[in-house]
This record gives structure tokens, C-alpha cells and sequence, in this order.
């Protein structure tokens, strides 16, 4: 289940003002941090409308920071331009500095120093910016009186002494220097003499992009018979396509239907001086090699969902750039985030990141190169989704949000008397949900992002996903949802037996298999009544006929519950009986939770709070059902037990201010010092542990519990 869904509290996080500064409490001293006024930084850059891809870049870059910390500071634009090219732009710019005029740079020099607001200014970097008045930009950034960051998008190697004393002097200045490979950081140490503590590495952000069935796509763009070839981006000569064309013809012969697109705009400063030369050239050669069957130019600046509708039913994505100083290219990274297997020339972005058996990498100008990789990739379509999961699971670490957390925490360290780290609560995103879902249940597995429908299904998945879209219909009583619903409990009523119990996996052909012979099934049962009586708690919001096809359902596992002694099976079986009706289960409540009660007094002694001898998986459900079954029946020994057993867990897995919920990679064993294990941390543990402390808040109106739900939420 998405933790996203499990919100501090869900009502009240709905029609929470966004402008709000959430204050999170660090629960190993119970300080509160002191709220700090939103302020500025301001990104000097091209910007869109500009066709640029600095501009898309920092368009991108801000888009994200503004998603994950709105209420830590707000992102403002001071954008370039040049004499007779003026932009309308989707947001106005703070300011706008004309690189062509001295008396821009000075005007806008005074500006950011009189303005209060911003904090520190980040220049988005590339000399073509600043060519026509380097002194004025020289100048600039001597004379702002904030602290600067420069973002180099270009690191030349070997540079003469007077690209080498421009990089310095920004230096001398520059608070702190990012660049988004290795490579350039190598550069900038080793040819430029610039100190590595000064140098930050963050790679050029990506889009997370939902896996989307590549024949539709084809189908919807009227391609369903083709191989697909592509490149993008704006149009010049050190793009190299000619180096793709050459090669055609021979792939051709291999494959007949291929088909190679040829995304974008001629760029407009080319545009500008040349004209359409360059794309005339291209289409000249189209011709003589006779390939204008397999050759289609879209000459148009793409918006973002259809350029990256254009890059999913890529079959095989093509970068032949012959600029040996090019560090890093936009174009690639959208199109390896889209999941499209890559040749590539060896620009060091490219090597960087596709060492990992996630693309090809050729020799510059060698169309006898990128014909063999072609053919062999378009020959294994295997290889081809290898590839493909290979880049995505590759560059989810460069997705912009995690570009902006990486820029935040730098960020931080220059500003550490303004800035302090506040994620913003996300939007609520149904979408994977969805995606997993069939029109019999949720699938068991995912590759990365695509469903994996030869994993099966299993009740513990739709179980939870009952949970899960039922809260979200609690929320916002969106009608979409009821089909969900709908669908999860009829695939619980397929799961139910007639002996009152559940199997719990069903494969591919919706049969139930063997292994639901080979394994204790009782949390699965757990987590099927949890989800049923939490469905039927619902009867006031839900159509009646969902809230009694619920009822109906747990009705018939009654009477075989006091059967059930697995630990966490009897937590899952109280909270589901809790929601249902609270009074009229209260024996079994009882009975369940007196089983849980004396496994309790067993285990417990002076340094170990626990029902086992053992920290597992979804530990926090232990304490939970305790307390549910002290609202229910207002025996006093459950609620001691529920705050005892809970302050022992979470002295055990809030470490330095941050949650760790118990790994999977080493379990925390009665007697025993167990250090904290790096991974193996369980999404699901987290929302478990949310799910409790929220309860605990609305029981006991103790503050601390929220400020844990946030730091868990921020997990």
C-alpha cells in the first residue's frame, strides 16, 4: 500500500492549507523546531518559453522543488533573454535580464541586493548565455551580495588561461559548485585547480514515467507495424544524424519496417544565422539513399506528455552527438528515464551511465558501429527489456525529486540559519494502484513499475488494497473508487472457503496453487477480516451494497476466529472486529486480546517490552490492537500494555531523529544488541507504524505521536 495513502491524519491533511510550515519534533529530545519564514532563492537561467534545454532543465528543476518543500522556501526566476526575442511566460519571472544590455545586468544587480526576500541565487551556467557581455556577467556576479551557486551544464577540458581564470574568479566567488558527472568534477579538480569540497555531483534529473504497454502506444500514433528509432531534441549539425542515416539502409535490409523519427525543432539560434541548412542537408541525404519510407521528421517543439509518449514506443533510442565536450545531454536523460534502450556516442554522461548493462555505447561518426548495435538489439527483443529495466531501476535515483532533495540539502548546508528541511505532504497518486489492478484483483508483483501478471494474485494484496482505496474514498469520495471497492471484495469472496477460512494465492489463470498448502495462511486471514470490517465501518459513506457485501463476508468467518493464535493474524482479526461494530465483538476482542496479553507477560522483563523474544515485520500492529481492544472493552491492563510495548518499539527504531523501521536484513533479538541494519526497511512496516501512532494521537492527544507520524510520513 502506498504510504501516501496513510496520512497523519487523512480528514484533516485533505483541507490542510499548503502555506502552512509543518514543525517536525526530533523524539529523542522532544524539541520543537522554531518555525522560519518562507524565503527565496532565485535561479538565474534561461527559461520556457525559451526553447532551450537549460531553460526545460531549470523549469524541471524548480517544478520539483516547489512539489517537495513549499513550505521551506519558494523558488523565483530571474530569466534570460536577448535584444528582439521577449517571451510570454506561464509564470512571470521575478526578474528578466536582458544579457544583451550592460544596463540590465546593472539594474538587476541593484534588485537582488535590495531585495530581502531572496537568500542565495543559483546560476544556471553555459558561457553561450553570457558571450555577448561576459564582462557585464563578470561583473554580476562580483557585485551580488548573496551567496552564489553555480551550476556548470558545460566543463571544457584543457582549458587556455582565460577560460581557466573566468572558471576561477567564479569560483573565488561561488559558494558552491554543481555538476552533474564525475567527469566534470574530475575536470573542474584536476585542469581548473578548483578544491573537490567545493564541488557537489548531482546528476541531471529524470522523469519518473509510468510504464505504459508500448504496442498501444504504437497504436495510438498509428505505428503499430513498425520498429521505432528516435531522436530528439533541437536541431544542429552536432547532433550527427547523418551518422543514423548512413547506417539505414543496411538496418533496412534487416528489418524493412523500421522506422527512424526525428524529434524537434531546428535550433533557433541555427535558426537564426543558417536557417533550415542543416535540416535540408538531412533530407537531401533522405533522398539520395532512398529511405524516405523509413526516415519521418516531426518538426515541432514537443510538449512533455507527447514527447514522452514519443520516446515509450521507442524501440531503440539513438544519440549521436560528435560534440567531444558535450558532459551531459537533457535529451539522453529523458529518453533512458522512459525506459528506451540507448546507443550512444561516449559523452561522459553516457559512459557514466551506461556502464551498468543498460545500453550500447559506439565509437563518434560511426554509422558501421551503430548499424550492428541496431540490428543486434532489434534482433533480441529480450535484451531490448533487459535494457529497459535495467535503465529504469538505473536512473530512479535521478528522478527530479530526488534531484531537489539533493539540492535542498545542499542548500542547507549555505544557509543554515534560514533553512530547515520540511518535505511538503504529497499529493495522493492512485495511478500504480490502478495499474496493478485487473478487472479480477491486484496483481501479486511488479517489475519496477509494470505489473508482473505472471506473479499471480494473493489475498494479502487485495486485502490491503480494500484498505487502501477505501481510505481514499473517505477522503475525497471519489465515484472511481467504488469500482475498486467493488472489485477487491469480490476478489475476497473468492478467496473465501466454505470452512469460513481464506486461501490466499491465486495464479495467473485464476486458480488457486499449491502453495497456499505449504504455508500458514493465518495473517493472510488476518488481513482479510481487517479489511472486511473496516469496509463495513463505512456503511454511512459507502452505497449499501458494498458495506453489506463486507459484512456479509466477515459475518461468515465469526465463528471460526477463535481458531486463529498467530500473533499478528489476532492483531489484524481485533482491528477488523473494532471497525465493524466494537460493542458487539467485544468478547472476541477480549478473547484475542488476552492471548496477546499473556504472550506479553511471558517475554516481558526489565529491558524488553515485547510480545516475542523477537522485532520482526509490522511490529507496530501489536500495540495497536492492544489499544483498539482497550476502547473497546476499557480494560485498563491492555491500554498499560499498548503504551509500554509501543514507547519499547519506537525506542527501537527512532534513531537520530529519523525512523528505521526493523529490517528485514537482520531481526532485533531478545538478549541480544543489534545494531542498525542499512536497507531492507519495508515501505509497508512504515505505514503500519503511521497507522498506529495516528491512533495513539487521537487516543491520547499527546503531541509527540503527530510529530512521529511526520517523521515516519517523511521516511
Amino acid at each position: 500500500m502506498a504510504p501516501s495513502l496513510l496520512l497523519i491524519n487523512s480528514k484533516t491533511a485533505a483541507s490542510k492549507n499548503n502555506s502552512e510550515v509543518l514543525n517536525v519534533a526530533n523524539p529523542n529530545n522532544g524539541n520543537i523546531e522554531k518555525e522560519k519564514k518562507p524565503f527565496e532563492i532565485l535561479f538565474v537561467s534561461s527559461y520556457p518559453p525559451r526553447e532551450c534545454g537549460i531553460a526545460t532543465y531549470t523549469q524541471d528543476l524548480v517544478k520539483a522543488l516547489e512539489i517537495q518543500f513549499k513550505e521551506c522556501f519558494k523558488p523565483v526566476i530571474c530569466a534570460l533573454e536577448i535584444d528582439h526575442e521577449t517571451y510570454t511566460y506561464e509564470k512571470d519571472p521575478k526578474y528578466i535580464l536582458n544579457t544583451d544590455q550592460q544596463n540590465s545586468f546593472t539594474s538587476t544587480i541593484l534588485n537582488i541586493n535590495k531585495d530581502s526576500k531572496i537568500k542565495l541565487v543559483v546560476f544556471q551556467h553555459e558561457f553561450g548565455l553570457f558571450n555577448n557581455r561576459e564582462e557585464a556577467f563578470q561583473e554580476m556576479i562580483e557585485k551580488i551580495e548573496k551567496p552564489l551557486i553555480f551550476v556548470f551544464h558545460t566543463v571544457l577540458p584543457h582549458p587556455d588561461l582565460v577560460l581557466k581564470s573566468k572558471v576561477q574568479n567564479m569560483d573565488a566567488r561561488a559558494s558552491a559548485i554543481i555538476v552533474m558527472t564525475e567527469n566534470a568534477a574530475s575536470l573542474l579538480t584536476n585542469d581548473y585547480e578548483i578544491k573537490t569540497s567545493k564541488i557537489t555531483v548531482i546528476p541531471h534529473g529524470t522523469h519518473l514515467v509510468p510504464s505504459i504497454d508500448r504496442k498501444k502506444l504504437k497504436k495510438q500514433y498509428h505505428l503499430s507495424d513498425r520498429k521505432i528509432l528516435s531522436t530528439f531534441g533541437l536541431l544542429g549539425p552536432s547532433k550527427n544524424i547523418e551518422t543514423t542515416l548512413q547506417a539505414l539502409p543496411e538496418i533496412i535490409k534487416h528489418h524493412p519496417k523500421v522506422l527512424f523519427l526525428i524529434l524537434g525543432k531546428t535550433h533557433p539560434v541555427i535558426l537564426k544565422h543558417n536557417g533550415e541548412t542543416y535540416r535540408n542537408t538531412l533530407e537531401a541525404i533522405v533522398k539520395e539513399l532512398k529511405i524516405e519510407k523509413n526516415v519521418s521528421f516531426i518538426n515541432e517543439y514537443l510538449s512533455l506528455p507527447t514527447l514522452l509518449n514519443y520516446l515509450q514506443l521507442t524501440d531503440i533510442y539513438l544519440f549521436t552527438s560528435n560534440d567531444r565536450n558535450q558532459a551531459v545531454s537533457g535529451t539522453f536523460s529523458y529518453a533512458i528515464s522512459s525506459g528506451c534502450p540507448i546507443i550512444s556516442t561516449p559523452i561522459p554522461h553516457a559512459k557514466e551511465v551506461l556502464k551498468a548493462n543498460n545500453g550500447v555505447i559506439i565509437d563518434f561518426e560511426s554509422p558501421k558501429q551503430l548499424r550492428k548495435a541496431v540490428v543486434n538489439l532489434l534482433d533480441n527483443e529480450a535484451l531490448r527489456s533487459k535494457i529497459s529495466l535495467n535503465s529504469f531501476h538505473e536512473m530512479a535515483v535521478t528522478a527530479w525529486q530526488n534531484s531537489a532533495i539533493s539540492h535542498a540539502l545542499l542548500f542547507t548546508k549555505i544557509l543554515p540559519d534560514y533553512f530547515s528541511m520540511s518535505y511538503a505532504i504529497p499529493e495522493i497518486n492512485m495511478e500504480h494502484i490502478k495499474r496493478m489492478t485487473t478487472d479480477f484483483g491486484m496483481i501479486q508483483f511488479a517489475k519496477l513499475s509494470s505489473p508482473d501478471i505472471h506473479s499471480g494474485y494473493t489475498l494479502d494484496d487485495n486485502a490491503r488494497a480494500l484498505v487502501a482505496v477505501c481510505k481514499h474514498y473517505e477522503v475525497y469520495q471519489n465515484e472511481s473508487d467504488l469500482l475498486y471497492i467493488d472489485l477487491y471484495l469480490r476478489f475476497i469472496k473468492f478467496c473465501l472457503q466454505s470452512n469460513g477460512r481464506f486461501l490466499n494465492y491465486v495464479n495467473e489463470n485464476q486458480e488457486f496453487s499449491k502453495q497456499n498448502s505449504t504455508e500458514n495462511l493465518e495473517d493472510s486471514n488476518g488481513r482479510a477480516i481487517w479489511a472486511l470490517g473496516y469496509a463495513s465501518s463505512l456503511k454511512n459513506i459507502l452505497p449499501l451494497y458494498l458495506s453489506t457485501a463486507a459484512e456479509i463476508l466477515l459475518q461468515k468467518t465469526l465463528p471460526h476466529l477463535e481458531k486463529i493464535h498467530s500473533t499478528r493474524a489476532m492483531a489484524f482479526v481485533i482491528k477488523g472486529l473494532f471497525y465493524q461494530n466494537q460493542f458487539e465483538n467485544k468478547k472476541m476482542i477480549e478473547i484475542l486480546a488476552n492471548r496477546i496479553m499473556k504472550m506479553y507477560q511471558h517475554e516481558k522483563t526489565d529491558e524488553w517490552n515485547w510480545y516475542e523474544n523477537y522485532l520482526t515485520y509490522g511490529n507496530s500492529l501489536l500495540p495497536e490492537a492492544m489499544l483498539l481492544a482497550f476502547l473497546s472493552t476499557q480494560k485498563l491492563e491492555y491500554k498499560k500494555i499498548a503504551e509500554e510495548s509501543f514507547e519499547f518499539l519506537l525506542s527501537r527504531i527512532c534513531i537520530d531523529g529519523k525512523i528505521r523501521v526493523i529490517s528485514n536484513n537482520g531481526w532485533h533479538h531478545k538478549n541480544k544488541k543489534s545494531a542498525p541494519k542499512i536497507g531492507g526497511e519495508q515501505p509497508i512496516d512504515v505505514a503500519y507504524t503511521i497507522m498506529t501512532l495516528e491512533l495513539f494521537y487521537e487516543a491520547f492527544k499527546e503531541e509527540k505521536y503527530k510529530d512521529w507520524a511526520k517523521l515516519a510520513f517523511d521516511w
